[in-house]
């Protein structure tokens, strides 16, 4: 353990677990952001608003290979743990966790969570192994940090659904009784998410990718104006995207935004989530919008 700039950094789960135990003897309670790093204005504000609840906030920074598939760029990811240090200072956290793979997987992954149905469409469907190392790497870290609330963006709407499933289904207290809290995706000036990934864009990719939230933006305000009908909603996301030649589109859907499941109409009540993925160059981009119709 070690103390930078008045941030406790922890690399093993016994330390944490020591961290965890001392602020609840203070009265505290546990806040978490479980991040890879390379941390943005986005991760900034899911921990402002940890702060704002609880004494005692973790960010845990960990590049999770078990969510990366055999051609994605997990040696490539940005990692960056003093620049990290110094957002999670600036923003108000107070301790970084930050193991290494052997320390989260003393005896290799071995196994894995199983998250049926929901993480095998869209983003499962792309990736296959994807959610599952996601679920088990953020189970794995709540019983590190053993906080009393997690705060994820909405950026990854698909991967917030499944952590709760998890949540709901984990035979593990310390994993159980966790409060999974999802908040606005953060975006630049201009409309694009935020994500660690933007800095493998191009000055020229970084326009192109507006492409999406303009995309979301029309589908949004077409089903707020009365148009219920999927295929026509999927349709003026894909008339958007295909206006910027570069974009390679994955997916563009609109789904029921609790369970991500389609239906062919929606209907007054509903909250509809819309979900695009596309690649620009070797960047591969994700964001969404969720609107209730009236």
């Amino acid at each position: 353990m070690s103390i930078k700039r008045d941030i406790v950094v922890g690399t093993t789960v016994a330390e944490m677990h020591q961290i965890v135990a001392a602020a609840r003897l203070h009265g505290s309670t546990v806040g978490c952001i479980p991040t890879m790093g390379y941390l943005h204005d986005g991760h900034a504000s899911l921990i402002r608003a940890a702060s704002a609840k609880h004494g005692l906030v973790v960010v845990s920074i960990f590049v999770n290979p078990t969510q990366f598939g055999p051609q994605e760029d997990f040696e490539r990811y940005p990692r960056n743990l003093e620049r990290d240090i110094h957002v999670v200072t600036n923003a108000g956290g107070s301790v970084v966790f930050a193991p290494t793979v052997e320390e989260m997987y003393p005896t290799g992954a071995q196994s894995t969570i199983h998250i049926p149905h929901i993480s095998e469409i869209l983003e499962g469907a792309v990736r296959p192994t994807h959610f599952d190392g996601v679920a088990t790497v953020v189970s794995r870290l709540f019983e590190a940090m053993q906080p009393d609330e997690a705060f994820f963006g909405q950026k990854d709407l698909q991967q917030t659904l499944i952590i709760k499933h998890m949540v709901a289904s984990s035979s593990i207290p310390e994993v159980g009784k966790v409060t999974v809290t999802v908040l606005p995706t953060q975006r630049e000036p201009n409309g694009l998410a935020r994500s660690s990934r933007n800095v493998y864009l191009s000055v020229k990719d970084h326009d192109d990718a507006l492409v999406i939230y303009r995309a979301l933006s029309v589908a949004s305000h077409l089903a707020r104006s009365g148009e219920y009908s999927k295929k026509a909603l999927e349709q003026t996301m894909l008339n958007t995207l295909a206006t910027v030649p570069a974009v390679t589109v994955e997916y563009a859907v609109a789904v029921e935004a609790e369970t991500l499941q389609t239906k062919e109409f929606f209907q007054s009540g509903d909250e509809i989530a819309f979900l695009i993925a596309v690649t620009l160059g070797r960047t591969r981009l994700i964001d969404n919008m969720v609107v209730a119709v009236d």
